[in-house]
């Protein structure tokens, strides 16, 4: 994952280069609180770029966001459900894939419902 600070997003498309486009897996994020808290028992904490994620977000609590409006910045997100890890965890860090089986461990996924572009320092909410 490259990191950058800021991206375009279509409504009903995703971000805007990105190979996942449409459907119900637009965008994955995962929350850098969140991140910590579940690879704590691994020691040190691993880059959250290994999540391989599209955007990481400061203090979102996923718990109980399916269904619900994730606002960042002027675009809306639906959170569909939880992102679950895959082997590619696993082979970044032993251990890894584990640590983020609990739930909502991975992040979450959703549909931008927006067009817009987002940037590194905007607000994050549910609406």
């Amino acid at each position: 994952m490259d990191p950058v600070s800021k991206a375009r997003v279509v409504a009903g498309k995703g971000i805007v280069g990105n190979a996942n486009q449409g459907g119900r897996r637009q965008v994955t994020i995962v929350s850098n609180k969140h991140w910590g808290e579940v690879t704590a028992p691994l020691g040190d904490t691993p880059d959250p770029r290994l999540r391989r994620a599209n955007l990481l977000v400061s203090d979102i609590d996923f718990n109980d966001a399916r269904g619900k409006i994730l606002k960042i910045g002027p675009v809306r997100i639906r959170i569909y459900g939880e992102t679950r890890p895959c082997e590619q965890m696993e082979d970044a860090v032993p251990g890894l894939k584990e640590a983020m089986s609990v739930p909502w461990g991975g992040g979450a996924f959703g549909e931008i419902l927006d067009d817009g572009e987002i940037a590194v320092g905007d607000s994050v909410d549910y609406l």
